[in-house]
């Protein structure tokens, strides 16, 4: 039956298919993207060994994440503006050739410096999403276009999912440089996209808008480290402050300046269309309550048992605790296109903020026991699903396919602020609360995970924002 909220977009009609082998297409999209979440993970839990590995302080070893972050976040819509103009297909051999490259700087780095660089080297892969959501609207057969996107968006979570316990395995049992050498497995996916990915089309002919790619980097560059590195800093520290409020001036500054350009990087009336704002909004959101449990859950496993509020676990079956959250986010990723044709992806939306804050609330209360944690974590991850999934089917039901690149790239690096506020936050409340010995109470954990519940019920309403027709 037909609602509303299922009527065709008006401003996406359908494309023709260019390929007649959509599976193995989707397959290589989705191991592109597990590639790049692996390696993402991968090296959170491994930070204290990397630091002693090569002598460096924690804030510095810090950079090693924040590094590949903020390059992630710089590239992922300029990567996808640039798949527009030049072709997906080859935009999206050329990132995961830089990430090969990245993951041998990496493996053979001799200091930390020469790591962060080619962790630097490898964000630049963050572009695979905007780009693998461009391929599928371009090639795909329509009916198999929400499924693929639905699949494509829990794919992120799932190779967090395994990446946390392989990373426990890899430091306690092998070198540290394999977390890096990892990363060559994307080096056969390259090859398979160069030979299997159709040609999209191609843009009108008309350059980059360089310089509010350039000013838009420089906005994310200085939120993105105003944020992350609040806790170190303090929040209200003359530092803290001048990059956050840096950071505005120049938000400021890049919407003066596309909006007084003929032809913007992004366009900001496509930004402010309600189906876009409010999907931005509720990424955000839920973005900032899951980060904040990748962090929480594994602190929490490993954090002292008997008189502590943890469960006292190694690393390794901290990161297997969060198996769950990954099997949630697959399992769904497999229906979660259907539903939302059937339902309407708005309510799918509304579905998994909803998911989301139960499993946050239920962590409030319950967090004591290892099943606690498990279910929690596989709510979570179902509910993650739902949301990531409904957002970027919203969008690319509303925008042109001259603009799913980078209007999906940007969704994609407001959930990744939103997760490093979720992080910073997280961070801040355990250390607010923590004793002499420098374990948080059990409080503190309490309190992080009340944050996370106001954070995806917020969510909720403002996924049901969301106009129920597409293309508002």
């Amino acid at each position: 039956m037909k609602t509303p909220e299922n009527d065709p977009a008006p401003a996406a009609p359908e494309a023709q298919p260019l390929t007649s082998h959509p599976n193995r297409v989707l397959a290589v999209l989705l191991a592109a993207c597990v590639s790049f979440a692996l390696s993402q993970v991968l090296v959170l839990p491994a930070l204290p060994a990397l630091a002693r590995n090569y002598n460096a302080s924690p804030t510095t070893t810090s950079w090693i994440l924040t590094g590949f972050l903020l390059s992630a976040s710089i590239a992922t819509p300029v990567v996808g503006k640039l798949g527009e103009r030049y072709g997906k297909a080859r935009m999206l051999t050329a990132v995961l050739l830089m990430f090969c490259l990245g993951a041998v700087v990496n493996a053979l780095a001799p200091s930390v410096g020469v790591l962060i660089a080619g962790r630097v080297l490898q964000g630049v892969a963050g572009g695979v999403f905007p780009l693998a959501f461009g391929v599928v609207r371009d090639s795909f057969p329509q009916p198999q276009v929400p499924g693929a996107i639905s699949l494509i968006s829990a794919i992120f979570g799932v190779g967090s999912g395994i990446a946390l316990p392989l990373s426990g395995v890899i430091v306690d049992h092998l070198d540290v440089s394999w977390l890096f050498w990892l990363g060559l497995v994307a080096l056969p996916v390259a090859v398979a996209a160069h030979r299997w990915v159709p040609p999209s089309p191609r843009g009108d002919g008309n350059g980059i808008d360089w310089a509010g790619a350039l000013l838009l980097a420089a906005v994310l560059a200085s939120l993105l480290l105003g944020v992350t590195q609040a806790p170190s800093l303090g929040w209200g520290s003359p530092a803290d402050v001048a990059l956050l409020c840096g950071g505005s001036v120049l938000l400021l500054l890049w919407i003066r300046l596309e909006s007084r350009t003929a032809r913007p990087l992004i366009r900001l009336d496509v930004l402010a269309q309600r189906t876009v704002a409010m999907t931005n909004v509720t990424a955000f959101l839920i973005g900032l309550a899951i980060f904040a449990g990748f962090l929480l859950l594994p602190q929490l496993a490993q954090a002292p048992a008997g008189d502590g509020p943890g469960l006292g676990t190694t690393a390794t079956v901290a990161g297997l605790l969060l198996l769950p959250s990954a099997i949630g986010q697959l399992l769904v990723g497999t229906f979660a296109g259907r539903l939302g044709v059937a339902l309407g992806f708005r309510r799918t939306l509304v579905l998994g903020a909803a998911l989301t804050s139960g499993s946050f609330a239920q962590l409030t209360v319950f967090h004591s026991v290892p099943w606690h944690l498990l279910l929690g974590g596989f709510t979570m991850g179902a509910g993650a699903s739902f949301a990531f999934g409904s957002m970027a089917n919203l969008i690319v039901q509303s925008v042109q396919g001259s603009e799913v690149g980078v209007v999906t790239g940007i969704n994609t690096v407001v959930r990744t602020v939103g997760g490093a506020f979720g992080s910073a936050i997280a961070t801040t409340v355990l250390a607010a609360h923590a004793g002499s010995a420098g374990t948080p109470p059990g409080d503190g954990y309490t309190t992080a995970f009340v944050v996370a519940t106001a954070a995806a019920t917020s969510a909720i309403l403002s996924a049901l924002l969301v106009p129920t027709r597409q293309g508002s």
